[in-house]
């Protein structure tokens, strides 16, 4: 492997974390505040619709990424009255969510093209050059060439630690998560604050789709998600609900995906089935060997109750 290629690895590694560290930062929001972030699949998906969408008819990049957070807090607020309010399984329903997601947005799709889905070619936020930086042997074209979204999601991961670990808020979400009953009786809102959670993790997981449609692919497809939201859900659990670890996650994901696009173009003699599967097969190992010892919060996936 030439310097050339181990550069443009490691850069498509950091490229191919971004949506699912965006995904990834919501998430442990919503499951640190008690409620499982199953349907981040189906938010991100909504959210790369949305976008693709009103950037293709707007020509609009920031008008885009807005209507994505607004197609996935849509999403987002279904599965926080149907958990919080109404007490469902939250497994249950981020599964339905998901589905739901994936049928809507085909039929949308062609209800708003006249039948048939149609070929999108979208303008799509490229990187930016950091001066200087940029130029720096090896590291510079690494991590100071990216696209916007690449720089906001990793520079995201710090106000998020700080906020969980470092202020009243934070710590007042943690303890509805494990606790919300002694969370209540000191004057916390348990309902209002997983709700908030949840559609929090909207936001963010609707910048992940975005990210996928609008900047990583430049087009939307059905489903075209294809799973990333359940690794952003391992890379969570390997980062034991952190910040920072769960940022090592998404980039260790990245760099088996990136790895296995590589293989493809090398004319290796496998299967290209098993290569897409490596991921996802990765996932799965790290997560038998890390996530055996991971605790998730207490009260997670339980209904609260007002006596």
């Amino acid at each position: 492997m030439n310097f050339d290629v181990l550069t443009e690895l490691l850069a498509a590694s950091i490229r191919i974390a971004t949506p699912l560290l965006l995904v990834a930062l919501g998430g442990v929001i919503s499951e640190l505040g008690g409620t499982f972030a199953v349907g981040v699949e189906g938010m991100m998906l909504m959210g790369a619709f949305g976008g693709a969408v009103t950037a293709l008819v707007t020509k609009n990049l920031v008008l885009g990424l807005l209507a994505s957070c607004i197609c996935a807090v849509l999403l987002a607020a279904v599965i926080a009255v149907a958990t919080v309010k109404f007490r469902a399984d939250h497994m249950v329903t981020g599964l339905a969510a998901n589905i739901l997601a994936l049928g809507l947005t085909s039929f949308l799709l062609r209800g708003l093209f006249g039948g048939k889905a149609p070929v999108m070619v979208l303008p799509t936020i490229g990187a930016i050059h950091i001066p200087w930086l940029s130029e720096l042997p090896l590291v510079g074209p690494i991590l100071f060439g990216e696209p916007l979204m690449t720089y906001l999601a990793f520079l995201l991961v710090i106000p998020v630690h700080w906020f969980l670990r470092h202020t009243q808020a934070g710590l007042t979400l943690r303890a509805v998560g494990e606790n919300p009953e002694a969370a209540f009786s000191v004057g916390a809102d348990p309902h209002l604050i997983r709700m908030t959670a949840v559609m929090t993790c909207g936001v963010f997981a609707g910048l992940g789709g975005a990210t996928l449609s609008l900047q990583e692919l430049g087009t939307f497809t059905d489903g075209m998600t294809n799973g990333r939201g359940f690794l952003a859900l391992a890379a969570i659990i390997v980062g034991r609900w952190m910040p920072f670890r769960l940022m090592w996650g998404c980039l260790l994901i990245g760099a088996a995906t990136a790895l296995a696009l590589n293989i493809q173009g090398w004319g290796l003699p496998v299967s290209s089935y098993v290569i897409q599967m490596t991921p996802y097969l990765i996932a799965l190992a790290v997560l038998c060997g890390i996530g055996r010892k991971a605790r998730m919060p207490a009260a997670i996936g339980k209904a609260f109750i007002r006596h």
